[in-house]
């Protein structure tokens, strides 16, 4: 008989084919997630659970799968998952780690150039058919080239967007909860305090994990130490910013703009006060979103997720529990 899997979302069609061929897989058919009792329902079951970013993997529900011998997670991080209880039961969780650093990179500087240049206000003027001439003054950015990059977290994401900042010839700095002395050597960034990069950066980029240390990071206190025409730009978690706070400091002009990826809560609703703001750029969640990259991350979470079932190692491990501790 057939391993049995419950995917929350559709893969990549390459993906999908590998999976069936493997074992019976059932793929929730909406465009938004699986409730919380839907997984609650499919779970208790099946041999392989393949899951995003939006479903919540709780101890609850790691503790009433008892057939479940594979979680494979579609993503790099794994803040959804209570890793804990997973090593507990005895189950690997795998995740996809690598393969969308250069894609989310890239949709930092993308984010960077857009805020800087005001592009989000100059497709509304020429939409809106305020264009009439040419104007020495109109919509006036912030250069790019020669600014300050601050990067908060220097993991593979942070030092390839600090790779690209040399291309415009900017001076790096960074904070991580510990030196990163190839970014140093390499790349030429500077370790510095969180505070004073928050005080000397023009452009401050996040590329920090979700977690305890890092949830609400960038909050009232911490907005109010940058710039005026300073750049926040989101490409990590929402949750990493005070929403409330970053609205505020928005709307005073306590910094020039916020271009962000990622939002708290995830997606914003459609009336949030962040849409009507001019200095405010907001994208759905597509750091990762290039045909390469998901097909990529998707082959690599049924990988994840074949290996866990065969009872061998995954190839990208968040939790790699002794198999045989498992029941």
């Amino acid at each position: 008989m057939p391993y049995s899997v419950f995917v929350t979302r559709h893969l990549t069609q390459e993906a999908e084919e590998k999976l069936d061929g493997f074992c019976q897989a059932e793929y929730w058919p909406e465009d938004t997630p699986p409730s919380y009792d839907v997984l609650l329902e499919k779970t208790p079951t099946v041999d392989g659970l393949v899951c995003l970013l939006t479903d919540r993997i709780d101890e609850n529900l790691i503790n009433q799968a008892k057939n479940l011998k594979v979680i494979s997670q579609v993503a790099v991080g794994v803040d959804n998952i209570d890793l804990e209880a997973a090593a507990q039961a005895g189950i690997p969780v795998g995740h996809t780690p690598d393969l969308l650093t250069d894609a989310t990179a890239d949709l930092a500087i993308a984010l960077i150039m857009a805020a800087a240049r005001r592009l989000s206000e100059a497709i509304t003027y020429t939409a809106e058919g305020r264009w009439k001439t040419w104007e020495l003054t109109t919509l006036l950015g912030a250069d790019v080239h020669g600014a300050t990059l601050g990067i908060l977290g220097m993991g593979r994401i942070g030092q390839a967007v600090a790779q690209r900042g040399l291309g415009f010839n900017m001076d790096i700095m960074y904070y991580n909860r510990s030196r990163v002395p190839e970014a140093e050597t390499e790349l030429g960034a500077e370790y510095v305090t969180l505070t004073e990069l928050l005080q000397q950066a023009d452009i401050v980029s996040l590329h920090v994990p979700l977690n305890d240390a890092t949830r609400g990071m960038i909050g009232r206190d911490e907005l109010a130490l940058m710039k005026p025409n300073a750049i926040l730009v989101n490409t990590a978690r929402g949750e990493v910013v005070d929403t409330e706070a970053l609205v505020n400091a928005l709307n005073s002009g306590q910094i020039g703009y916020a271009a962000l990826d990622v939002t708290d809560p995830e997606p914003l609703p459609p009336d949030h006060e962040l849409y009507q703001l001019p200095n405010a750029i907001i994208t759905p969640h597509i750091g990762s979103a290039t045909r390469t990259a998901r097909n990529n991350i998707s082959l690599l979470a049924v990988e994840n997720l074949i290996a866990g079932l065969e009872g061998r190692p995954l190839p990208a491990a968040a939790v790699q529990p002794d198999q045989d501790n498992h029941d």
